[in-house]
């Protein structure tokens, strides 16, 4: 009953890669992954009708089976690797340039052939291990090589592309899935599954409409594939993790089969040591560091996947994390596998240690004038300081500094050049696996030397202007207080002008305590903020008529004499007190000012719906438009001989402050308006609450 059932199965896998095979052929156009995909059918329709036909004779394994088998396998991993490695279209360089990948697998397939002749031919009575070995343990093998080969068509197929391959993925992984579970159950119970052979020639059939699909979304296998070194990586790495597993199952096998009573504890033992050995082998950086640069010697022209390393390279200077400086160090010390690093920058006469990665020796400084750093500034050089200390003739017998030569493991020197300049320079220390530094690892390490150094100066600069904004912060905070101290120099002079005049006037005296007694105030408020950034004031309900009066009434003293019109009282605004008073203060004296002994100078106030409108109206000089427009509210920007320029743009940026603005209407010998529009003390507040919601919006 089984071997009907076995015949039923791979007969029917034999007709569907038939029927397979003619469809390849008569839609062939002469195309090399044609050929391949017929090739590859076709043997495995001859190998499923073998096993057909013998099982109806009740023969379930023999030779020409196992050698079709062989050749099934080989014939679907040629297909793979052609449509792995296409052509490209811009150089004709193929994808994947293998010097061992291909005589390897070459090799593993003979070997199991010759094995399988061996055990089935010549030595029909073989001991138990070699027919495990070649039988089993080879096919395993096989079997990984093609899931991996499945693995990389998938995995570096354009996103764009895999709807072509994805179900030729699928029926192809699938045979060698299938193989692998098939034979993994034979190495653990040392003799092939009935059920699972019968059954595998169903699972191959069910390959077929895949293939085919595939096969007619893309008839010409013309897929520009590009195998990335990471997949290569990947692959390799998995590749080998099997092998080693392969083997020491061979190995406890071997135990367990020649250990007599301490087998099956030794073949225990050892599994448990050689899984921490793989584990310690995966996860040890000098190992993955020698295999990068194993599959770049023999897999492919150059030692670098630029794109790659160009986005791993940008990705770790623009991440967060430690400083920019231990970072660029890490940037460019991964490019060749180095595990330490240190960072000197340019510091005033001399180039000092600015940042280290690892490497905690590092100290020291250099002299921008130094023999050393001029060799670094004009040969833009990569030194090599092993070749240096052997060859010294290439490098101009350069002299190393003391604190370089007292680095251990110190192995290169990457200038930092910025605009032709040293800006500074990375040591590294040896890597963890050799690498030769030929003109594509000095290239690019110089590229990324210059890379580093324009995201260092850009750093530089940032801090440079941080500390310039931080001065300027702080000279603008004393600007305004220099411009307010010469207010009160210019009130308190004009007492001292009027003093004998009218010294005997009581109401010049009264004017006199009155103006003193504020310009104390004034001048205590201002050595508040010298000593903290906050007012002693904060805003709060204000007068307008209180304090429009007593802004008017310090200037009564000067000529001419402002006054003032109260069109409507009883007005609050929301605001600083001195601040407010000093907005005022200066528009006021800005109008006495412009105006001669024989001017006029007028103070309003009138409400206009639910603003308080102050108007400061003068007859002077005037000023014109392109004055106003162009230089009027710039800070620094002024016309007096002793003037700061800041008094008016101090109370614009105020008054837009409390949620007003000031107009300025002026014509050049007609005088001067400044008019300000404030809103009362509860449309302010309305405001605030209305500004607050749309924020937590």
């Amino acid at each position: 009953m089984v071997v009907n059932v076995i015949a039923v199965s791979y007969g029917i896998a034999a007709a569907a890669f038939l029927l397979l095979t003619l469809l390849m052929v008569t839609s062939w156009r002469g195309r090399l992954h044609g050929i391949a995909l017929a090739v590859a059918s076709g043997l495995t329709a001859a190998w499923a009708g073998l096993v057909a036909q013998q099982a109806t004779h009740g023969i379930q394994l023999s030779l020409f089976s196992d050698v079709l088998e062989l050749a099934r396998d080989a014939a679907w991993t040629i297909f793979l690797l052609l449509v792995l490695n296409p052509y490209r279209k811009s150089g004709g360089t193929p994808a994947l340039q293998s010097k061992l990948a291909l005589p390897g697998l070459v090799a593993l397939y003979l070997l199991c052939a010759v094995g399988t002749v061996y055990t089935r031919w010549i030595a029909r009575d073989v001991d138990a291990l070699v027919y495990f070995m070649f039988n089993f343990v080879g096919r395993v093998a096989l079997a990984v090589i093609g899931m991996l080969l499945v693995e990389q068509l998938y995995r570096s197929t354009p996103p764009q592309e895999r709807w072509a391959i994805k179900f030729a993925c699928l029926g192809i992984g699938g045979l060698f899935i299938y193989d692998f579970y098939l034979y993994s159950d034979a190495m653990l119970f040392r003799s092939l599954s009935s059920e699972i052979w019968a059954a595998r020639g169903m699972v191959n059939a069910l390959a077929v409409p895949l293939i085919a699909v595939s096969a007619a979304r893309n008839p010409k296998w013309s897929l520009d594939i590009a195998v990335s070194r990471r997949v290569i990586f990947h692959s390799a790495a998995v590749f080998g993790a099997a092998l080693y597993l392969l083997l020491m199952a061979v190995a406890g096998y071997w135990l367990k089969f020649f250990g007599g009573s301490w087998g099956a504890v030794m073949q225990v033992t050892f599994f448990a040591a050689a899984l921490a050995l793989l584990a310690g082998i995966v996860f040890s950086g000098t190992v993955r560091s020698r295999l990068k640069v194993f599959i770049s010697k023999n897999f492919y022209n150059y030692n670098y996947d630029y794109r790659e390393e160009w986005l791993r390279f940008t990705r770790t200077l623009s991440t967060k994390g430690p400083g920019l400086g231990e970072r660029a160090i890490q940037a460019i010390a991964d490019l060749v596998e180095s595990p330490t690093g240190a960072l000197w920058l340019q510091n005033g006469a001399g180039y000092k240690m600015e940042a280290q990665w690892h490497m905690p020796d590092a100290a020291g400084s250099e002299p921008a004038g130094s023999a050393f750093c001029q060799f670094l500034e004009q040969r833009q050089w990569v030194v090599d300081l092993g070749e240096l200390r052997d060859n010294p003739e290439k490098y101009d017998n350069l002299a190393l500094p003391g604190w370089l030569s007292g680095l251990e493991r110190a192995w290169l020197v990457v200038p930092l050049i910025m605009h032709e300049s040293l800006l500074g320079f990375v040591v590294l220390s040896q890597p963890r696996s050799r690498i030769v530094l030929d003109w594509e690892v000095t290239d690019l390490l110089k590229i990324a030397g210059n890379q580093a150094a324009s995201y260092l100066a850009q750093q530089q600069t940032a801090n440079a202007l941080m500390v310039a904004r931080q001065f300027e912060s702080f000279n603008r905070m004393s600007t305004f207080i220099v411009h307010d101290l010469k207010n009160l120099i210019f009130q308190l002079s004009l007492l001292v002008a009027n003093a004998e005049k009218h010294k005997n006037n009581p109401e010049f005296q009264k004017d006199m305590m009155e103006t003193l007694d504020n310009s104390v105030k004034k001048m205590k408020l201002l050595l508040h903020k010298l000593n903290s950034s906050d007012s002693i004031e904060g805003p709060a309900p204000l007068s307008l008529d209180k304090l429009l009066s007593q802004a008017v009434a310090l200037k009564s003293q000067f000529e001419p004499r402002p006054t003032l019109e109260l069109a409507d009282t009883g007005l609050t605004l929301l605001a600083n007190w001195g601040r407010m008073e000093r907005v005022v203060g200066h528009l006021i004296q800005n109008a006495i000012e412009a105006c001669g002994r024989d001017g006029r100078v007028l103070v309003r106030l009138r409400r206009d719906g639910a603003n308080a409108v102050i108007e400061v109206v003068d007859n002077g000089t005037g000023m014109s438009q392109e004055f106003i427009r162009d230089r009027l509210f710039k800070p620094f920007e002024t016309t007096k001989s002793a003037g700061m320029g800041v008094g008016v743009f101090e109370s614009r940026e105020y008054v837009q402050e409390l949620g007003g603005h000031l107009e300025v209407q002026s014509r050049q010998g007609e005088g001067t308006s400044f008019i300000i529009t404030l809103p009362l003390n509860g449309q302010r507040a309305a405001q605030q609450q209305d500004e607050q919601q749309e924020e937590s919006a």
